[in-house]
């Protein structure tokens, strides 16, 4: 493991554990884990890391065993060249991923808690593994096939990175990597909170920096595009829906709020559904770990938020 995000990890996540995991072969899913009681999953979105989750980890851990994964093409974890249908970066094959970091660590059944990006992947695992996921708070999110068929110029100028990261390789990718410290700011200080931890803030420097990290997330956006949508229309069809118990939060001040009906959107695809909006904007875990942790928290032990 790299010595520098060992030491940042260790910090971050004081008494965690840090592991790679072979999830098929040659690629691996890079995980955190500590705590102790009943497992949760925590999947972060762009263009963060495992590292979102350090200001709610403390509280959280007193409560779950928690599973942090960097997701496929971010932070630690692998990022294999995209196939041409961009399969290999679909919300359903990075699902596989983290549900076969579950299984590695014993935990067969688990509950979600997930933001951005990684509320996309955890949608496709409620439904691809139904008999694993017991409950899910998804953070900041419409679901993607309800925001790309409502998305009009008012999104498409607040969520500019959208389109520019589908855009065919490799335009996008050479523009991030001749400078991702500028993309990183451009795309998350443009949002009105600037109130990141230091350490935090350079795990997702470093991460974005690495070899292949600009294609990855280049290639899971490219997914969302194209196969996924092709996925959520298929289940849509077939009126298959997330059954499981559904909290989603959102942020006040943020995109979603402004361009969606969060709610009505996820009560299309989703049996059993609550949520409100947080006095915050886009990054709910850094900006209001305890208005999270208020709203999640019952939830997530079983009650209502």
């Amino acid at each position: 493991m790299d010595p520098k995000l060992d030491r940042t990890l260790h910090t971050l996540y004081p008494g965690f554990e840090h592991r790679r995991v072979e999830v098929e072969p040659g690629i691996t899913i890079a995980a955190s884990h500590g705590g102790g009681g009943p497992p949760l999953l925590l999947l972060h979105g762009h263009p963060q890391t495992r590292a979102i989750w350090h200001r709610v980890a403390p509280a959280l851990a007193r409560h779950f065993s928690l599973v942090l994964c960097d997701l496929r093409g971010y932070g630690d974890s692998s990022k294999p060249p995209g196939a041409p249908d961009h399969a290999n970066y679909s919300k359903r094959r990075m699902a596989a991923d983290v549900h076969a970091v579950m299984l590695s660590l014993g935990h067969p059944r688990y509950a979600v808690l997930a933001h951005d990006r990684g509320a996309r992947v955890a949608h496709r695992l409620a439904v691809d593994q139904p008999a694993a996921v017991t409950r899910l708070v998804l953070l900041d999110i419409a679901p993607t096939l309800a925001m790309y068929e409502q998305a009009d110029q008012d999104f498409a100028r607040l969520y500019w990175h959208w389109f520019f990261l589908i855009q065919p390789a490799p335009l996008p990718e050479r523009l991030i990597e001749a400078d991702p410290r500028a993309y990183l700011r451009d795309v998350m200080r443009r949002r009105g909170f600037d109130g990141f931890d230091a350490r935090a803030w350079s795990e997702y420097e470093r991460c974005l920096a690495l070899p292949g990290a600009a294609h990855g997330t280049c290639e899971d956006y490219r997914a969302a595009a194209t196969i996924d949508l092709e996925h959520d229309r298929a289940d849509r069809d077939a009126g298959v829906r997330v059954q499981q118990p559904l909290l989603v939060l959102w942020g006040l001040h943020g995109v979603v709020q402004r361009c969606f009906q969060p709610l009505a959107d996820w009560h299309r695809v989703a049996a059993d559904v609550q949520g409100r909006a947080l006095p915050c904007g886009h990054y709910i875990p850094e900006e209001a770990p305890q208005a999270l942790l208020d709203a999640a928290l019952p939830f997530l032990r079983g009650g209502p938020a």
